[in-house]
């Protein structure tokens, strides 16, 4: 018996010993919103057992009830670890006096002697529904028999955080429930296009809450159905259509009463009715002319800053240079500025973090590239400094920022050879060999000397053997010459190669369109796209935009028809990686238009 008793003194030892070392949170709760004259309850909470709670003057209610105190208490073993938990909630029904928004000060708790103080609350009071309008037969409107909801009843509203902005600028558009009455579901049924807009969907809890807005004297419940992001494409009025929204809307039966149970037991239909979100106009300002060199679409608000891993190296080691930039915008759209390190540096493709983050304030968060570069001889240099421009929507101003250029000491590593280096031939060497007789004996005897006809020297063999190894000595010149004239011409270099490196390119993004990978594929065609014009243009990427290649396209000559296509392919890619409903025959469609497009380019670009 007095075994039992020490292990259960043993196991409520440990389960308060796991308790008190879980951290204490003293939390307070109340609605956001509340009605005039409708009661509502604020609730203190903390996960562990107190004393001596000191509730703060609460103006501007009414305590009708409290504080009610309840308490519970759970231990759980998972794979033989155990966990304990308490809580202990102080319950207060209070009643606002008048309308406004009112705030609450926060309470304080003693555990383990110890203070600790709750957060405080700010409530928002609505006033009081208006008196609904009687029906004929003496009933309120909004309880009628009938199984028909009436549209001010429950209806949706299309909300803009902004109706004029600028080109790319982003602004938030939300679709709001408001209703009378009790709605079981909503789900959208057919949303707009959103044609001239470039989305982005902002992300929803999956467990919706209601909050009360007093709207024309009723108090309707309200939740946020969807919300979207959208960056205008271009100047002008652009309207957004009406969206349809499908309601599962719960109504009380009402028949006359046959027995005393059909008072007691209710019952209720669900009864669909579609709901239109209306329409709205955006005016959208074109961005002005005066666009610096490096901007490339980027509108919002930015900040640039870079980092060298170091000032000092020897030749051969390896140095990081890493810019960052930080903002708000269409951040998806800033493209990796191009940085011209000195000749004799062997510099490898930039490595791109994006860590971006959408709310319904926009995209915001950071973009860093680090540049990997090894410079390979000892000297002193200078790193240019990395430029970004933007249009701020702020200032309504372009502005550009520069990070600052680096000097770099460069000195002679250990075991390296800063000339060219000369490798030593020898030849192998056999020792004298004595002949039998150094001096041989002159002949006395009649000697008879005969001419020999057949010279060679002078003949045409002769003359052939000379000139043939001459003559190819000089095509091999001239052919390495002019090998070497054109490998050094970067341009035609790439010129040469765009067609082979769009093919690749588009081989990866077929491998992303087998993968289902939607946003892959369509990045992996407008890199193949960007690249190849930027090889045949011999322009950097950096330069170009649909108007540059617009115009280029036109002095090669090339038919408008297939400008007109190529453009068609660049706005495809750009609107359907964020359209929600694009499938996998339009991505192979698109697949097929860009490689049809690509090669009729390279039969009417001559260089």
């Amino acid at each position: 018996m007095k075994s039992k008793f020490y292990i259960l003194i043993f196991i409520v030892s440990s389960v308060w010993s796991l308790s008190a070392q879980e951290p204490v949170r003293f939390t307070a709760s109340a609605p956001s919103t509340v009605i005039l004259d409708k009661p509502f309850q604020l609730v203190y909470s903390v996960n562990a057992s107190c004393k001596d709670l000191r509730a703060p003057e609460i103006l501007n209610f009414d305590i009708l009830a409290g504080p009610f105190q309840s308490s519970s208490s759970s231990v759980q073993i998972i794979n033989g670890k155990t966990t304990a938990s308490t809580s202990i909630s102080f319950t207060y029904t209070l009643q606002a006096q008048k309308t406004g928004t009112f705030t609450i000060p926060s309470a304080s708790v003693v555990v383990q002697s110890q203070k600790y103080t709750s957060n405080g609350l700010s409530i928002k009071v609505l006033p009081a529904d208006s008196p609904a309008p009687k029906s004929h037969n003496g009933q309120s409107s909004s309880s009628a028999n009938n199984q028909e909801v009436a549209s001010d009843n429950v209806f949706i509203q299309t909300t803009v955080s902004k109706s004029n902005v600028y080109e790319q600028e982003a602004f938030l558009v939300s679709y709001k429930l408001y209703t009378l009455v009790d709605v079981v579901q909503c789900a959208n049924k057919k949303m707009p296009d959103f044609n001239g807009f470039m989305k982005q969907d902002i992300e929803q809890t999956q467990n919706k809450q209601f909050a009360y807005e007093n709207l024309n004297g009723k108090n309707y419940g309200t939740v946020v159905l969807y919300q979207v992001l959208l960056y205008p494409q271009h100047a002008g009025v652009i309207e957004i259509p009406k969206a349809t929204f499908e309601a599962a809307i719960r109504i009380q039966n009402r028949r006359a009463a046959r027995s005393i149970f059909d008072d007691f037991f209710e019952s209720y239909t669900n009864v669909s009715k579609n709901l239109i979100a209306p329409a709205v106009k955006i005016s959208v300002n074109a961005l002005p002319s005066n666009k610096p060199a490096s901007f490339t679409g980027t509108v919002g608000h930015f900040t640039l800053n870079s980092t060298i891993t170091a000032s000092q190296v020897k030749s051969n080691d390896a140095v990081t240079l890493k810019v960052n930039i930080a903002g708000a915008g269409n951040m998806k759209l800033i493209k990796t500025p191009t940085i011209k390190f000195p000749d004799g540096f062997e510099v490898y493709d930039p490595k791109v973090n994006n860590n971006f983050k959408t709310t319904s304030a926009g995209v915001s968060g950071t973009k860093s590239i680090e540049y990997l570069f090894i410079p390979r001889h000892s000297g002193s240099y200078e790193i240019p400094s990395a430029e970004f421009s933007y249009f701020d929507t702020q200032d309504k101003a372009y502005k550009t920022l520069k990070t600052p250029a680096y000097q770099l000491e460069v000195s002679k590593g250990e075991g390296v050879s800063e000339g060219p280096t000369v490798v030593g031939t020898y030849v192998d060497k056999e020792d004298v060999k004595q002949l039998g007789k150094d001096i041989r004996y002159i002949h006395t005897d009649g000697i008879v000397l005969a001419k020999d006809e057949d010279y060679l020297f002078g003949t045409m063999l002769c003359w052939l053997s000379y000139l043939l190894p001459l003559f190819i000595s000089i095509l091999l010149f001239v052919f390495f010459r002019k090998q070497a004239k054109e490998n050094s011409d970067l341009s035609f270099v790439k010129n040469k190669k765009a067609n082979k490196v769009a093919q690749k390119r588009l081989k990866l993004a077929q491998r992303m369109l087998a993968d289902g990978k939607k946003e892959l594929f369509y990045e992996e065609v407008l890199k193949a796209v960007w690249t190849y014009l930027s090889d045949k243009l011999s322009l950097p990427v950096s330069e170009l935009t649909k108007e540059t290649v617009e115009t280029e396209l036109s002095k090669q000559n090339v038919n408008r028809e297939l400008v007109a296509e190529l453009l068609k392919i660049l706005n495809s890619c750009e609107f359907a990686r964020y359209a929600p409903n694009t499938g996998q025959q339009e991505m192979g469609n698109l697949y097929a238009e860009t490689i049809q497009v690509i090669s009729d380019l390279e039969d009417a670009i001559r260089k």
